[in-house]
């Protein structure tokens, strides 16, 4: 798996409530550990714990001031973060190892024969899209086929090819010329 540590960092780090409202009242004015605490009605050594989660997925960082720790937020590198966990890029990268077919396989093996013959047309729209984007594989890009070769083609796959054609044209996978012209894949 394509795993983005920093992205599950912080997702971990910002997994509990506490560890939320921490975020929140940094984000209005630095606290010591102390003040968190008294504020949450947690011990210092829980916001301790949380605080040092969240330090460690750069969202918090702490200054010395006198014998106390102050914690703020890391605005800017909350915001660069940000930014960069939730690109186009890092997005597409996190779903690598997912299987992008499973539904329409589901589909397929609930609707069809092992021969490839569909059941039945399915009714629900989604379901729809997922045994056209099949069939539609049986026609090659760029060629033109008329009407009748169309239809051999369909026949394969069910006896009602009238609403498969039908269904292919409205769905954009196949365009026609009117009145029973070409038919060519999209």
């Amino acid at each position: 798996m394509a795993e983005n540590p920093e992205l599950v960092s912080i997702f971990k780090a910002l997994a509990d409530s506490n560890r939320l409202k921490i975020i929140g009242l940094l984000a209005q004015q630095p606290y010591s550990v102390e003040e968190l605490a008294a504020m949450l009605d947690l011990k210092a050594s829980t916001v301790s714990h949380h605080l040092s989660k969240l330090s460690k997925a750069g969202l918090v960082s702490a200054r010395a001031e006198g014998y106390y720790s102050v914690y703020h937020l890391n605005e800017q590198a909350l915001e660069a973060t940000t930014k960069r966990i939730f690109s186009s890029e890092q997005a597409a990268a996190s779903i690598e190892d997912v299987d992008l077919d499973a539904y329409d396989r589901k589909v397929l093996a609930d609707y069809s024969t092992p021969d490839g013959r569909l059941k039945t047309i399915p009714a629900q729209r989604k379901k729809l899209d997922a045994v056209l984007r099949y069939v539609v594989q049986s026609f090659e890009p760029g060629v033109r086929y008329p009407e009748k070769a169309v239809n051999d083609i369909l026949a394969r796959f069910h006896a009602d090819t009238a609403s498969l054609r039908r269904e292919l044209v409205g769905s954009k996978l196949l365009e026609r010329e009117g009145g029973g012209g070409e038919y060519w894949r999209v």
